[in-house]
């Protein structure tokens, strides 16, 4: 499952969320769910696949392409208040800063890593079922080009005031969700050192070569 993560991660995790990809003409915001993720992932993967640095197994440039395309359009507070559980409730403000942004390094070292892997992987949006007025909606796709199609589940919540749209917070390969994934590793660091064990976990992760 771990090789699945590394492999689909930064390509699709953030193909999907990406909205900056989007023409001018046509903003993210103004397209369902469903039909964004479609128009952006393909819009991506094509960028990706252009990317002579990224082809080349440059993790700078991996890195560079993953901070600046796809993490602005993921929800990072809710996903890592998920991950991190109950103690979160009790975490001061500087301590969440500081797990959102190490959290955030982690997720970027870690697909970036895997950005030259995409190959010809084709991913297909399928129908979505929601409220037209929803604000937190599932959608729906399947990753193919390899033995066997792969489930690939998108959790997006309609984020409000400046720079709305949707933004994704969840998502799911094969049946396992990432943020419960994080979650279950995140509860080992904070039952033996706390908020400050897992921030200082978290920061030895980030501080090791790529």
């Amino acid at each position: 499952m771990q090789s699945i993560y590394r492999r689909l991660g930064a390509a699709l995790l953030g193909a999907a969320a990406l909205l900056a990809a989007a023409p001018a003409a046509v903003q993210a915001q103004d397209l369902a769910p469903n039909a964004m993720i479609e128009k952006v992932t393909q819009d991506v993967l094509g960028e990706i696949r252009s990317n002579r640095g990224v082809q080349a197994g440059n993790i700078a440039a991996a890195t560079e392409a993953v901070d600046r395309v796809v993490m602005p359009h993921i929800n990072f507070p809710r996903m890592t208040a998920a991950a991190v559980g109950p103690a979160w409730r009790n975490a001061t403000p500087e301590q969440r800063q500081q797990v959102i942004a190490e959290f955030k390094a982690m997720l970027i070292r870690t697909y970036a890593g895997s950005l030259d892997q995409v190959g010809d992987l084709q991913v297909v949006v399928l129908p979505m079922r929601a409220q037209a007025d929803a604000n937190d909606v599932l959608v729906r796709s399947e990753v193919r080009g390899g033995e066997q199609p792969i489930q690939l589940d998108y959790r997006l919540q309609k984020t409000p005031g400046q720079g709305m749209g949707w933004k994704v917070y969840n998502v799911n390969v094969m049946g396992a969700w990432i943020v419960d994934s994080y979650r279950s590793q995140f509860q080992k660091e904070i039952s033996a050192g706390g908020i400050e064990g897992l921030i200082q976990s978290l920061r030895n992760h980030n501080r090791k070569p790529s």
